[in-house]
């Protein structure tokens, strides 16, 4: 088994509109990776509109708000996905973070530090947009993954999204993935063209984390809900997914990456205080 990482890396996956494939991703980067060797908890973040749980057929019981009422513990919460993959379900209990007692804010970094010897990674899969919810997760995480497809919507919302995170809150560098593209050649050109936007009124850094290619086989294993890595594994996107996920395993060390996973909660309602 590959060497894993020493501290769990944190990874918001975001869109700025709905309907480029952003929890698709999310959940196949993650089988990806642990399909790799890591070990890997793919965190439902989107509060309103839970995908997760539909994409891979889930019916959960339980999520987040019923550890912090103490009913539950995070691992009777937790679902085994694919290859190991494992999922927190969507939860409303962390919609207002800023609501939170003190002992609940204590009860929610215990749960994560609870787990984080026992993780490489932690997807976080937001829900799309600009609401404060997802702003303060991502500017918690130490990626933050924008998912982008070649629609003037997806571009010009993917640089409103990029345009508060960096103005507003100091967020400068963005992982841009390029979504149901025919190529590389034309997912490159749709970064180029973002990237030639933000470097004439921000300042901000972006990197091409990679293209996941238009394919029929993930309309298929989407109908299907099962993931198309595990579907239909010689698939060209499934391909483009474990490319993707040694990309992720490359990425070096970012902002405040020696911090455990209670950090990455901590920051959360750190934010949600500030913006109440």
């Amino acid at each position: 088994m590959p060497e894993t990482n020493q501290v769990p890396r944190v990874l918001a996956i975001a869109s700025g509109k709905g309907g480029v494939g952003k929890t698709n991703i999310a959940v196949n980067l993650g089988i990806s990776l642990a399909e790799a060797g890591r070990r890997v908890v793919l965190m439902d973040a989107d509060l309103g509109l839970a995908n997760v749980d539909v994409l891979l057929g889930f019916h959960p019981r339980f999520n987040l708000s019923h550890v912090l009422s103490g009913e539950r513990s995070l691992s009777e919460i937790m679902v085994d996905g694919p290859s190991g993959l494992r999922i927190i379900p969507a939860s409303s209990g962390l919609q207002h973070m800023s609501d939170l007692s003190t002992t609940e804010q204590a009860a929610v970094i215990r749960v994560f530090s609870d787990i984080d010897k026992d993780i490489d990674f932690l997807l976080v899969d937001t829900a799309a947009g600009i609401s404060s919810s997802v702003v303060n997760f991502a500017r918690a995480c130490q990626e933050v993954v924008l998912i982008v497809c070649d629609e003037p919507t997806s571009i010009t919302d993917a640089y409103a999204f990029i345009k508060l995170l960096n103005r507003d809150y100091g967020v400068y560098r963005f992982q841009i993935l390029t979504n149901m593209v025919q190529d590389t050649r034309q997912g490159q050109a749709l970064f180029y063209k973002l990237n030639k936007v933000t470097d004439h009124y921000l300042d901000v850094t972006l990197n091409h984390l990679g293209t996941i290619p238009f394919d029929d086989f993930l309309r298929k294993a989407v109908q299907r809900q099962s993931p198309v890595t595990i579907s239909y594994p010689q698939s060209k996107s499934s391909l483009a997914f474990r490319q993707l996920s040694e990309r992720v395993m490359s990425l070096p060390a970012t902002r405040h990456s020696s911090g455990r996973l209670e950090f990455f909660v901590e920051k959360m309602i750190q934010y949600g205080n500030l913006d109440s």
